[in-house]
């Protein structure tokens, strides 16, 4: 560790972005993106600096920078899309760039291109010390105690794994309609992994913390907290029995639980599947679509969220939209493209991975609104079924909602009391259909970070709700 950290100061700063695109130049490749017809162009400029270090077996296995740069040119002409990217930003390569656009979505109607003005953007990320102001031994530090604490929660854990990345994305986003926005966009994660091991079972526990934040989110989060509770989880599993199979009352915890929501029915709030009518939600606006405890929000202004944007990857400021409100359908998830073909408006949804791909509507911070209904209240009134803890891995039909979801902690409800845990159950549903068996919400609003994939792209994002009850939902297992 010593050789790899010996005198590490703060990891390298390129310049922020390149500045010598200037609003001049941009408004000159809007002009040649346009130069072949077209509805709508824009640019999207993207400079990254990156940090990951992986800490296995009390050891710093590795430590990489990263700095990357380049950008994007999109040209809209009715339901097509030109789009091409360079990360040479020499300005003969730039108009190359944009020519290519232009050809792939050529109308030969040559559009008025607005004069650029910049936009100021709502400030949803504030950090008071940026991860890149922090010199590498210090985030050591951070994964070290997540490491120690882990290993000192119980003897039956084997192995820790302590993974830690930092970035800074800075942007410039121009467009025809005269849109300049420059962002930055700070994210950092620091995540731990625990196996633990007795009598030949082995079970994995893991937890994460990840913000876009700085390091004061250290002055309210103990890294040790995160390493205690990955190898709680593992602890727990390893007495666990075989999971019950059938249909039977879920609770589902508050926080990561959210991540059903998001995959088994978010998705099918986004533009492009209402778009397509590949989506069970579309048209669906003003009817019940779900159970009146119900209400879901997506909110891309939460405060230094995984999830959270000034201003999306179009320049559109994020806000708060209701997808469900009181079990009624408010509304869709939109960008630009798809929001244009709809005659309705962004959304401020529209996201994308990098300067090589096209921005399309995405989640931001997707969560359910918080009830009244206490957990233990829940408990209590459940004679059989599953208390769900934590859950992994799914696979969702967008156009169905048909899902299955990996449970990888879960605990027997008997009596109205929690007893022993289970392994090896799934969640087999209608997302849907399971929104109408929600009969219990809680107070206890909370999130958990993720990454969400989408035709290719992954992208931050952050889940969230109370403790919830479901009535009914197929448990997969191997006892009957």
């Amino acid at each position: 560790m010593s050789s790899l950290l010996s005198g590490c100061a703060p990891s390298p700063v390129a310049p922020k972005v390149p500045w010598q695109l200037t609003p001049e130049i941009l408004q000159k490749l809007l002009d040649i993106a346009l130069s072949k017809g077209g509805d709508f162009a824009d640019i999207y400029v993207e400079h990254r600096v990156s940090t990951r270090i992986s800490l296995e077996e009390n050891l710093v296995k590795s430590l990489d920078y990263g700095v990357s740069q380049g950008v994007g040119i999109r040209v809209i002409a009715g339901e097509e899309v030109g789009y091409s990217y360079t990360d040479d930003l020499a300005m003969k390569k730039l108009q190359e760039t944009a020519r290519t656009a232009a050809y792939i979505a050529a109308t030969g109607i040559k559009p008025s291109i607005a004069n650029l003005t910049e936009r100021s953007v709502k400030k949803n990320i504030i950090v008071e010390i940026g991860m890149d102001k922090v010199i590498e031994k210090k985030k050591v530090l951070l994964m070290q105690a997540a490491n120690e604490a882990a290993r000192a929660f119980d003897p039956a854990v084997k192995e820790v794994t302590v993974r830690y990345s930092d970035e800074i994305k800075n942007l410039i986003i121009a467009n025809s309609e005269g849109r300049l926005v420059h962002d930055e966009q700070p994210l950092f994660l620091l995540g731990v992994s625990a196996l633990a091991v007795r009598n030949g079972v082995r079970q994995m526990g893991s937890e994460s913390l990840s913000e876009r934040s700085g390091y004061e989110v250290f002055k309210r989060v103990n890294p040790s907290d995160l390493g205690k509770e990955a190898a709680r989880q593992a602890v727990a599993m390893l007495d666990a029995r075989e999971a019950p199979t059938g249909e039977m009352p879920v609770i589902i915890a508050n926080g990561w639980g959210g991540v059903l929501i998001h995959e088994a029915i978010g998705h099918g709030f986004e533009g492009d599947f209402i778009r397509k009518k590949t989506s069970f939600y579309t048209d669906k606006v003003g009817e019940k679509v779900a159970s009146e405890k119900v209400s879901i929000v997506d909110d891309g202004s939460l405060r230094n969220r995984r999830g959270t944007l000034n201003a999306d990857d179009e320049g559109t400021i994020t806000r708060r939209n209701i997808l469900i409100e009181n079990g009624i359908c408010q509304g869709f998830l939109y960008d630009i493209f798809n929001a244009g073909l709809m005659k309705t408006y962004s959304t401020g949804n529209a996201r994308r991975q990098s300067f090589r791909h096209i921005p399309i509507p995405r989640m931001t911070n997707t969560f359910m609104l918080a009830g009244e209904d206490a957990a233990e209240d829940m408990v209590r009134r459940t004679r059989r079924g599953l208390r769900v803890r934590n859950l992994g891995g799914g696979q969702v039909d967008i156009t169905s909602g048909n899902f299955v979801f990996q449970v990888t902690e879960a605990y027997m409800i008997e009596r109205g009391r929690t007893t022993y845990p289970v392994k090896g159950a799934t969640l087999i549903g209608n997302g849907p259909e399971v929104l109408t068996k929600v009969d219990m919400v809680g107070p206890d609003l909370d999130y958990g970070p993720g990454s969400c994939g989408k035709d290719g792209q992954s992208v931050p994002c952050c889940v969230g709700q109370p403790n919830v009850r479901i009535s009914a939902i197929t448990v997969g297992g191997t006892r009957v």
